[in-house]
């Protein structure tokens, strides 16, 4: 996955403008990681490329690429990302399923693995939660350390616990009331 960024980077693209070190230096150390925050929230590898290209485009049109908040806003900005395609998609499937019902067409759920739909359930669950609440579990669930959580969010790293288990407890909640629908 990163190897095939890097190929990218490195490929010399006629016409085109070269990318600045520091910009470059930037989507080696990082690029990795953005793509498996975004992963563990869309749960799909491509999806989640795509959603790095569109964090790193964003910060390379918006930020100096030496700032010091160049980490923290990526992995913040993956998983505001990540979460706005999983509604999204939540969307599209939910209106998927009304047109297939006002087409008469019956949804076999058992075509689905358990685990699959068990992803889906959570997916949706981060969906309806408020974003910041999805947005701490995603961080920290994506491997993040509290201290980093911290910077990503711009909390101070006491609070992210209590954020933490406050967010397990809106997620839990949502989870059992998706049961029940």
């Amino acid at each position: 996955m990163e190897a095939e960024a890097v190929a990218l980077i490195e490929r010399p693209w006629t016409g085109a403008t070269a990318i600045p070190a520091g910009f470059e230096q930037l989507f080696r150390a990082e690029y990795a990681r953005v793509v498996r925050i975004a992963y563990r929230v869309v749960g799909d590898r491509g999806e989640a490329e795509d959603v790095a290209q569109d964090v790193f485009i964003a910060f390379y049109r918006a930020h100096p690429a030496d700032a010091p908040y160049a980490a923290p806003w990526l992995h913040r900005a993956a998983a505001h990302t990540a979460l706005n395609a999983v509604r999204s998609r939540n969307r599209r499937a939910a209106r998927e399923e009304r047109d297939a019902a006002d087409r008469g067409a019956i949804a076999d759920p058992e075509d689905a693995a358990l685990e699959r739909e068990r992803a889906r359930e959570v997916r949706a669950a981060l969906g309806r939660m408020p974003r910041g609440a999805a947005e701490i579990i995603a961080l920290r669930y994506s491997g993040l350390s509290y201290s980093e959580v911290a910077a990503a969010t711009g909390t101070k790293i006491d609070q992210v616990g209590t954020r933490l288990r406050r967010a397990h407890d809106a997620f839990r909640k949502e989870v059992a009331s998706g049961q029940h629908r």
